[in-house]
C-alpha cells in the first residue's frame, strides 16, 4: 500500500511538472514574444577580475554618429561601473584603516579616485564592434570596450604618491587586497 501511494505521488508530481513546462512554452509562442539576441553581450564582454568592460549601441542615419553615440554610451557605462567599484573599495578601505581625520581622508581619497578614472578612460580599448544597416536606412553600431583593472590601481597609486598627506595614511598592500576582492565579485555573478 505504501509503495502504491509513493508511486502515485511521484506520477502526479511529474504530471504537474510536465504540464507546467508545456504551458510556459506555449504561453511564449502565443504572445508572439521573440528572443532578441544583442550583439557583444555574452559573458566574454562582461567585467571580470582583470578588466572593466561595457557594451553599448548607437543608432543614426550617419554611421559616424552611430559610432559616436555607442562609444559615448559605452564609456559612460564603463565609468559608472568603475566608480561604483572604487566607491566600494574606498568605503571598505577607510573602514579598515585608522586615520586621524577619517572624513577628510575619505573625501580626498574619493576625489582623487574620480580624477584617476577620468584620466584613465583614455586607456580604453575596443574589444568588439558590429555594424548593421537597418531597413529604414539607419545604421546601428554595437561596441564593446574594456579597461584594465591595473590601469586604475596604478593611476590611484601615482596620484596618492603626489599627495604627501594621503601618502602618509595610505597602505598600498591593503588597498590592493580590497580592490582585488571587489574585482572577484564580477566573476561570482
Amino acid at each position: 500500500m505504501k509503495k502504491v501511494l509513493i508511486i502515485a505521488t511521484v506520477v502526479a508530481f511529474a504530471g504537474v511538472i510536465v504540464t507546467g513546462c508545456k504551458s510556459g512554452k506555449k504561453l511564449a509562442t502565443e504572445t508572439g514574444a521573440k528572443e532578441v539576441i544583442v550583439p557583444l553581450s555574452g559573458k566574454e564582454y562582461w567585467s571580470n577580475k582583470e578588466f572593466f568592460r561595457a557594451s553599448q549601441s548607437g543608432k543614426s542615419p550617419d554611421l559616424a554618429t552611430a559610432k559616436k553615440i555607442a562609444l559615448q554610451n559605452a564609456r559612460a557605462d564603463l565609468a559608472a561601473t568603475i566608480q561604483s567599484t572604487i566607491k566600494a573599495v574606498t568605503d571598505n578601505y577607510t573602514n579598515q584603516v585608522t586615520v586621524a581625520d577619517k572624513q577628510e581622508f575619505e573625501n580626498k581619497f574619493e576625489e582623487m579616485q574620480r580624477t584617476v578614472v577620468n584620466q584613465k578612460l583614455n586607456d580604453v580599448r575596443t574589444i568588439g564592434e558590429k555594424t548593421f544597416k537597418e531597413r529604414d536606412g539607419k545604421y546601428t553600431y554595437y561596441v564593446a570596450i574594456e579597461m584594465s583593472k591595473d590601469a586604475i590601481v596604478n593611476g590611484a597609486f601615482d596620484q596618492i604618491s603626489k599627495d604627501a598627506k594621503l601618502k602618509v595614511d595610505f597602505d598600498k598592500f591593503r588597498y590592493q587586497q580590497i580592490f582585488d576582492e571587489e574585482m572577484k565579485k564580477f566573476e561570482e555573478r
